[in-house]
């Protein structure tokens, strides 16, 4: 119970530390692409919570003290709260951390190169068909992968 409040390393290292790992780990999240983010598969989610073991001795390093794990929930909730504040003050730095939507088909058809970059199938595009009342690709005026990793349909008219 003696060691609940005693830190093992200043308290800027715990803040340098989750400083370092917020961003490293928001760059990887966000270069593994958009489906890791909005399109949870078994497979994506053990990804998620093997991620949050992998960094924890990155984050706290030997401190298993009270208050190293207040500042660091403190520091990477204000990351995560600055990262929202100025992507929605700028373009740029939205497009950087947030990317853009990607055109999957036009027309009827799909673009199976850029399919493939986004690591998206067939069969999630016809589930995002059936979920919008359209049979078949055909039927679709446009197939966009949306930043949050959804696929949005329009359909033709």
């Amino acid at each position: 119970m003696s060691g609940l409040f005693e830190l093992a390393m200043p308290w800027w290292e715990f803040v340098l530390r989750a400083t370092v790992v917020y961003f490293v780990v928001l760059a990887m999240v966000r270069l593994s692409g958009k489906r890791t983010v909005g399109q949870f598969t078994p497979f994506d989610l053990l990804v998620v919570v093997l991620l949050g073991t992998a960094v924890q001795n990155s984050l706290i390093g030997e401190d298993v003290s009270l208050v190293g794990g207040l500042i660091l929930a403190g520091t990477l909730i204000a990351w995560n709260w600055l990262v929202g504040f100025a992507t929605a003050r700028s373009r740029t730095l939205d497009r950087i951390a947030e990317g853009s939507p990607v055109l999957l088909g036009r027309d009827g058809e799909l673009f199976d190169a850029v399919m493939r970059r986004q690591n998206i199938s067939r069969l999630d595009v016809e589930e995002a068909l059936r979920d919008n009342g359209l049979g078949k690709v055909s039927d679709a005026a446009l197939i966009t992968l949306e930043v949050d990793g959804t696929i949005t349909v329009i359909p033709r008219k």
